[in-house]
């Protein structure tokens, strides 16, 4: 047996939102499926749940023998595995077939009508959006998501295998194993130069990938990109754009410009013109493909987000507490201007994870010009993730240059006891590494002193 026709599937890196996505999709197909992951988290909570064995020691012994045949088990992982992890080592000197994420993603989805989306900002919620205006037109589709979808409980929805929506990742250049039909790029600003090196050749590749487009596909862009491509846009001229946008108990209402004609009163209900933007892009997606668009303006309205992307955990005329996955300045830039949009006359207080050693040091003056617009700034140490610490590269050294006067250095553990003393009529926490985790502890503290 060679690939995905192989009885059993190991995941190297499970845990992670994409690996988990493919891991779940395998088990529907009745798969034996297992695999390692650093740390236990919900997500692995949520695969053990399904009957997926997960283990947290790098360690052969801790895998199923019936994993160990090299005839019936496919070996995937994620690029963010260090080269000297002994499981993968091992697979390697014994002649299983490896496979990297994106390669999976390639081969399941060539055989359908492959919808992809791409950029350093966006995709997550622009593809979430996506599958649930699909889903809910009746469209047989699978959805591998980069998040956890607030409708259906889970970064893997499946509907049929007709039609299939993936998130398209620029890190490692992982999106050019992928053969859309129909692809979007809602964002090419700079990031990942531990792996590009410099913003040119971000943009090189995501150049490249518009070559992966099959014949006869199409390719949607945000209005401005250096990118030929059926435009759309926020308050500005283009084939798709939102216009007359209003806000209506704390709801985004609008009118959408097609080719062909204009749908009015779109509700939407994520804050953020970033938001809007993301289901321009979706709605222009599905639009193309062909759904009804009235169908569409429908079940945009019921859309209810993605886990930690502007999600609210309190919402009182006194309080407001928000927790957001941004890790970049532009995205750190398109939340303080979504919670001004909708907080106008509240003092904003972030909680700030920055997330790799290497992103810090290459956008330390741009991470600090973003944050010190809010009212009071706490950063935390950075989270690591993948890579070892950089000499000099600290959160302390980032402080340093946010000119604020209300800014300080916090541990998670220092936390809850600070938020005795806070004034702010909102309080947010940002970041992609282990910050998550405490959202329920400080939505429990805060909720205690309403």
């Amino acid at each position: 047996m060679s690939g995905l026709n192989k009885d059993n599937m190991y995941f190297i890196g499970i845990g992670g939102i994409g690996m988990s996505a493919l891991a779940r999709y395998f088990r529907t197909l009745g798969k034996s499926v297992a695999g390692y992951d650093r740390v236990s988290s919900e997500i692995t909570d949520g695969l053990q749940a399904l009957g997926i064995h997960v283990h947290f020691d790098d360690s052969i012994d801790q895998i199923d023998p019936d994993f160990l045949n090299s005839e019936t088990t496919l070996i995937v992982f994620t690029p963010a595995i260090p080269e000297n992890h002994s499981e993968l080592n091992y697979f390697r000197q014994n002649g299983f077939e490896i496979l990297k994420r994106a390669e999976v993603l390639g081969l399941i989805t060539e055989q359908t009508t492959c919808l992809a989306v791409a950029g350093t900002h966006g995709k997550t919620t622009t593809s979430t959006i996506l599958a649930h205006l699909l889903v809910e037109a009746g469209v047989e589709v699978t959805a591998f998501l980069g998040g956890i979808s607030e409708n259906y409980d889970s970064n893997f929805i499946q509907k049929g295998q007709r039609v299939s929506v993936v998130e398209a990742d620029e890190f490692d250049r992982s999106f050019l194993k992928l053969r859309p039909d129909f692809a979007s790029i809602t964002s090419m600003d700079a990031d990942h130069l531990d792996i590009y090196g410099n913003a040119e050749n971000l943009k090189e590749s995501f150049m490249a990938f518009t070559k992966c487009i099959k014949e006869g596909g199409k390719l949607f862009v945000v209005k401005g990109l250096p990118l030929p491509g059926i435009s759309c846009a926020v308050d500005e001229a283009a084939d798709y754009s939102a216009h007359n946008i209003r806000i209506e108990n704390g709801t985004y209402v609008f009118d959408l410009k097609t080719p062909k004609s204009t749908i009015d009163d779109i509700r939407f209900n994520l804050p953020g013109r970033h938001n809007l933007s993301n289901a321009v892009i979706a709605l222009a997606m599905a639009i193309e493909y062909g759904c009804a668009p009235y169908r569409l303006a429908r079940a945009l309205a019921s859309f209810k987000g993605v886990k930690r992307r502007f999600s609210c955990h309190i919402k009182t005329d006194n309080l407001v507490f928000i927790d957001d996955y941004a890790h970049h300045p532009e995205e750190i830039n398109a939340v303080y201007l979504a919670v001004r949009e909708m907080f106008p006359d509240k003092k904003v207080l972030v909680m700030f994870q920055p997330h790799l050693f290497s992103r810090t040091r290459d956008f330390a003056d741009e991470f600090a010009r973003s944050l010190e617009k809010f009212d009071e700034v706490w950063l935390l140490k950075i989270y690591p993730a993948r890579e070892e610490p950089i000499e000099g590269i600290t959160s302390s050294w980032l402080l340093d240059k946010i000119r604020h006067s209300k800014k300080r250095l916090i541990s998670k553990a220092e936390i809850i006891p600070a938020l005795e003393d806070v004034q702010a009529g909102v309080i947010m926490t940002l970041g992609a590494g282990d910050i998550g985790e405490e959202v329920e502890l400080i939505k429990d503290k805060l909720s205690y002193a309403i």
